[in-house]
């Protein structure tokens, strides 16, 4: 895994690239950070889509300061901006896949709390599948997934973020004829995927990692995934 500057329309930020081993093309995701910023669960979720086969790219969103970066995302999602700073850096990640003669041109992105609500708000971008994991926000989902690409997302029943949001979400991409497939975990909680530091309090918290249902729900995606982006025309 390499680090790297990507350029984007409000300025450089910083990036990590993942390459799979042997030779391309290969299809690209790219991969967002939870308010934690880049992180080791960040990282390490870009080389395992790696060496699954997929050119993986997690920007850091966060490269202008988080202090300064976070209120104006929650800004953004809370009123659906899809012209914001993070999304237009989350395209230049996207531009970077695409531009790469190693990648196929088909290209997803997933991301996890914050970086889950980005990847659905960007789901109407180009991207040819979105890979949510308990995405953070109250977005109105029958708003920002008109014309949404394929989405398989991943909620923990006991996240007191988002009660009811995994059947909610279900619902709208079934009415709007998007292919889709969410799961909700019981037993599970926010941040489910994230095995941070302090795991005792975070599930005190309705926090806290749990590896079955992680397992699951990256078995999930990595099917989804070789349905939608091996074959066919890459979005423009």
């Amino acid at each position: 895994m390499s680090s790297m500057q990507l350029d984007a329309p409000d300025g450089p930020i910083e990036a990590y690239l993942a390459t799979p081993s042997g030779e391309g093309p290969w299809p690209g995701v790219v991969v967002l950070h939870d308010m934690l910023g880049i992180g080791s669960a960040v990282r390490e979720s870009a080389r395992m889509l790696a060496d699954h086969g997929y050119l993986a790219i997690a920007p850091d969103l966060f490269s202008r300061g988080a202090v300064r970066c976070v209120p104006g995302m929650i800004r953004d999602l809370m009123g659906n901006k899809r012209d914001s700073r993070a999304v237009r850096d989350i395209l230049a990640a996207r531009a970077q896949l695409t531009g790469d003669p190693r990648c196929t041109g088909k290209v997803a992105v997933a991301g996890f709390c914050l970086g889950g609500a980005f990847a659905l708000l960007a789901a109407t971008e180009g991207f040819d599948a979105a890979a949510p994991f308990y995405p953070a926000g109250r977005g109105n989902y029958d708003e920002i997934l008109r014309g949404s690409c394929p989405v398989v997302a991943s909620y923990g029943s006991r996240d007191p973020q988002n009660i009811g949001r995994g059947p909610k979400l279900e619902r709208t991409l079934t009415e709007a004829g998007v292919p889709h497939d969410v799961k909700t975990y019981p037993k599970s909680g926010h941040s489910f995927a994230d095995n941070h530091p302090g795991q005792p309090l975070l599930k005190v918290l309705g926090l806290g990692y749990n590896a079955e249902a992680t397992s699951d729900a990256w078995q999930r995606i990595f099917a989804f995934f070789d349905t939608h982006l091996s074959s066919g025309e890459p979005q423009v």
